[in-house]
């Protein structure tokens, strides 16, 4: 064994690991542009103060933060959202609104790995930037259901919920923001043990306590608003927005999301409303996206502006499609030249260089091996054909295009081989 190891936490991808991924990463690309979205790409690094801007300073314990040689504080990105809008401050501003943007790239923490978890992970997200509106707000979870259906992956649930809600019960309590944060950040680990402990020291009665547990307890369609009305003891108008985007969402045909206002999102920039998706195949580690309403602009230095969007965990996506059995279509190559003999050799690389520059697929045998053998290793990459050319072929200027899958062959012209596969294609 080598003594070089790949590090902690990250993963080799073989080709056909990477076959499926890429088809996976293709699918969720082509949904979003279908809905008008358009791909950018930023650093994988930035410096180590946009992500303590975005987070707090905790944030540099799980990072990848380091000082490069011009003695700056660099952090290998933990995640992308916050990439995006620096750089939505930096150049983005003065283009119309709304901007529709997603993108794909490998993120960095040092944390422990465990299933679905890794140092090295990637990400697939979309955020909306300019716009406040409930109609945003339904686009991105529209666009998140549309990429699972693309994918194939049907037993997901998603959850929504709105800040807006918790906010006004606060403000009754007359909570300051520290705690507010630090219950936001409980409810959405759902730990309501600990929850206790903090109201007991915040000197947060039990009656408030009670009514809060019961508030993001709630869960279930417009029948939950309706309870959470109850809770509250009046009208919310977060509860109205809920109802309106569930109608919204069923335009879009989505109808089965559903309401769970234990949804915090424990970060403060999240504004308005908020929303995760669970694969249940992945066990208590289930979440695979997250996402919501939220301003983060200003945070960067540029003008306060609404935006909304989403991060899928790619690798947990195709964990859950794995646990879940979803069937990732194998890519087949179209055609293997197999030159049976050295003088076949060089009208066998004529042959591939017209199919290659027809876009058709093809590899031609580098290593001299007997048909069988030629054959068989085409076979083991999953060619849909061969082309086989020797001395008899030559001579009446006819390739034998062999049918992987049958055993089948027929005749083809040479002149005719590029139209041959085109229209096989």
């Amino acid at each position: 064994m080598s003594e070089f190891q790949r590090p902690r936490g990250t993963r080799d991808f073989s080709p056909e690991e990477m076959q499926k991924r890429r088809y996976v990463e293709n699918a969720l690309m082509t949904t979003a542009r279908n809905f008008g979205f358009s791909e950018v790409m930023t650093p994988t690094f930035e410096n180590t103060d946009l992500f303590i801007a975005r987070s707090g300073p905790e944030i540099v314990d799980e990072m990848y933060e380091f000082e490069d040689k011009g003695g700056r504080r660099i952090a290998l990105r933990p995640e992308i959202t916050a990439s995006v809008i620096r750089y939505y401050v930096n150049e983005l501003q003065t283009r119309p609104k709304p901007l529709k943007l997603y993108y794909m790239g490998n993120c960095f923490r040092y944390e422990r790995p465990q299933s679905g978890r890794y140092r090295e992970f990637f990400q697939f997200g979309a955020e909306i930037v300019g716009s406040p509106s409930l109609s945003s707000d339904a686009e991105v979870l529209a666009l998140a259901s549309s990429c699972l259906r693309g994918i194939g992956l049907k037993n997901v649930k998603m959850r929504v919920g709105h800040l807006g809600i918790l906010k006004g019960v606060f403000e009754e309590m007359k909570l300051d923001e520290i705690v507010q944060t630090d219950i936001r950040r409980l409810v959405d680990k759902r730990d309501f043990e600990e929850l206790g402990t903090l109201a007991a020291e915040s000197d947060i009665s039990d009656e408030n306590m009670d009514r809060l547990v019961d508030l993001v307890s709630l869960k279930g369609g417009a029948e939950a608003i309706g309870k959470a009305k109850e809770v509250l003891g009046r009208a919310d108008p977060s509860l109205n927005y809920l109802s309106r985007l569930l109608e919204r969402l069923a335009l879009y045909g989505v109808g089965d999301a559903e309401i769970d206002l234990g949804v915090a999102r424990g970060l403060d920039y999240y504004s308005g409303m908020v929303f995760e998706i669970d694969a249940p195949s992945l066990g208590a580690e289930k979440q695979v996206c997250g996402g919501g309403s939220y301003t983060l602009s200003e945070v960067f230095g540029g003008e306060e502006v609404f935006s909304t969007g989403f991060a899928f965990g790619f690798d947990r996506l195709m964990l859950a499609m794995e646990n879940d059995g979803v069937d990732i279509p194998s890519a087949k190559l179209e055609t293997y030249v197999i030159p049976v003999s050295d003088t076949a050799r060089a009208k066998c690389i004529l042959i591939v260089s017209e199919l290659r520059n027809a876009g058709v697929s093809a590899d031609i045998d580098l290593m001299g091996r007997k048909m069988g053998k030629a054959l068989a290793y085409a076979d083991s990459l999953n060619f849909r054909t061969a082309i086989i050319v020797g001395e008899n072929e030559l001579e009446d200027e006819k390739a034998t295009v062999r049918d992987m899958a049958s055993g089948e062959q027929e005749s083809v012209p040479f002149a005719e081989l590029a139209r041959y596969f085109c229209t096989e294609l």
